[in-house]
């Protein structure tokens, strides 16, 4: 199975967690149907993108990196790679990338959808990352280190999240720790 067939499978069988998210996933379904190569960079000047939210083992605290090129606190992510074979997959390698975290639990079902612009990401132009976003958690005890793709990575309490966040950010991390929530029930 190609990563565009995987991609598009698992947006049809997603079940959003609210109408916004539903749009979403139908604007993404509709992408793919129409471009071959909507999962890849290349495609302009919308593409798929895949992260992950890491929460605490406990799960009262998020792990977020600070951006190099927007310089702003995002959860790990970005394009997909040749040899990714899902967008689950993806997110996972992103994830262990940017955190220098290798015993992450992902959670394999997409947590939420963001469609946001992007101005530094292609010499063409502002680009449309269509972006799948899964949650994992970290191991009791580990450390995280920066990539070359960010500036800090640092855990964050819940209730003392970096000032600035976007909403978005909110959202993503209210709904990965409800999902983990209701695993551990």
């Amino acid at each position: 199975m190609t990563l565009h067939t995987e991609a598009l499978d698992t947006l049809r069988g997603w079940s959003a967690p609210s109408p916004d998210q539903d749009r979403l996933r139908a604007r993404y379904v509709a992408h793919l149907e129409a471009a071959a190569d909507g999962v890849w960079r290349s495609c302009f000047p919308d593409h798929l993108t895949a992260g992950a939210l890491v929460l605490s083992a406990e799960g009262d605290r998020v792990l977020l990196n600070l951006h190099r090129k927007a310089r702003r606190w995002f959860a790990f992510g970005g394009h997909l790679e040749p040899e990714d074979r899902s967008l689950s997959g993806a997110a996972l390698r992103e994830a262990r990338e940017e955190s220098g975290i290798e015993d992450l639990e992902l959670d394999p079902v997409p947590v939420h959808l963001d469609e946001h612009a992007v101005g530094f990401c292609d010499p063409r132009g502002e680009v449309h990352h269509l972006d799948v976003r899964f949650t994992a958690r970290a191991p009791a005890g580990v450390s995280p280190h920066s990539s070359e793709e960010s500036l800090d990575v640092r855990w964050w309490p819940l209730d003392a999240l970096p000032d600035g966040l976007e909403d978005e950010m909110h959202t993503l991390i209210h709904l990965a720790r409800e999902r983990w929530l209701r695993k551990a029930r």
